[in-house]
């Protein structure tokens, strides 16, 4: 019978345990709702640190510079805010997210 384990070396939210264990700043970014054709199912997690390292997705690669930044504005900052993204978007070609759907992520610091 299959089973299905956890794979920690990989799992964002328990790289950013470790992040923060060491002492960095860290911010985590999860999808929180999605229309349409989207690369990433809600709940999904982009955790990043002070420095710019990141680890997860939260689009396939389609807008992680554009919310790694906006992370690095909210570690600095502790405002969370709400992102989204979509062909509505007329940053939408700019990220990527040509595919037709919309993507809401939300960013907050952690800590």
């Amino acid at each position: 019978m299959p089973s299905k384990f956890l794979d920690e070396a990989r799992d964002p939210l328990i790289i950013a345990e470790g992040w923060m264990k060491d002492g960095k700043d860290v911010a985590i970014a999860t999808v929180v709702e999605t229309w349409g054709s989207a690369p990433r199912p809600v709940g999904s997690h982009l955790v990043i640190d002070a420095e710019g390292t990141f680890h997860g997705s939260v689009s396939g690669g389609c807008v992680e510079g554009a919310v790694i930044s906006e992370a690095l504005d909210v570690i600095g900052s502790g405002q969370p805010k709400m992102l989204e993204f979509g062909v509505a978007d007329e940053t939408a070609w700019q990220v990527g997210l040509s595919c037709g759907g919309k993507i809401r992520v939300y960013v907050e610091r952690l800590g």
